[in-house]
């Protein structure tokens, strides 16, 4: 290739990544489920240094320990991640409500969760992923109706073939999440 084709494929391609960077933002980042290794208790994966790391380091970031509370949260080991999630500087931020909500949620703990995804969507009303366990949350209330609402703000976040849509509809079809 010439420069001049070069540079154009480079700026097609930067501008394709720009223009695709809110819609992967709003679906939520559920990298941390496939990347995220397995620590020893008492610790959390950090990624900087790409280790383990006792979770009272100090150089330890707010989103690695919010991260690694949800890789606890989807493990079963739910009170591990509140307990980590406590743990933050600032804890005021839509993914550590959402995740404290899915904990929470998960020990049977419905109406609190919901109050914690609430506060999660009122940060960011597009995250998907808090409009996602809402939405189960309300099918553990009995309520298919609120579901279905959140059902349809996925909808108009990220479309029917994303995640957070799929599984919600499989959770209103009652073939919930594992």
């Amino acid at each position: 290739m010439d420069t001049l084709t070069t540079t154009r494929y480079l700026a097609v391609s930067a501008l394709v990544l720009f223009l695709q960077s809110p819609l992967a933002l709003a679906m939520g980042n559920n990298s941390t489920e496939s990347k995220t290794p397995d620590c020893p208790s008492g610790q959390v994966y950090d990624s900087v240094s790409q280790k383990c790391v006792p979770d009272k380091t100090s150089s330890l970031s707010d989103q690695d320990k919010t991260n690694y509370a949800y890789h606890l949260a989807k493990k079963g080991e739910y009170q591990a991640a509140l307990n980590l999630l406590d743990t933050l500087k600032n804890s005021n931020t839509a993914e550590a409500w959402n995740y404290r909500g899915y904990a929470t949620r998960k020990l049977g703990r419905t109406d609190e969760g919901i109050g914690y995804y609430q506060r999660s969507l009122a940060l960011e009303p597009n995250y998907a992923k808090a409009r996602e366990y809402l939405g189960e949350a309300w099918m553990v209330k009995g309520r298919p109706d609120l579901a279905k609402e959140q059902l349809q703000v996925i909808a108009g976040i990220c479309g029917q073939s994303c995640e957070e849509y799929r599984d919600l509809q499989a959770a209103i079809n009652g073939h919930p999440e594992s």
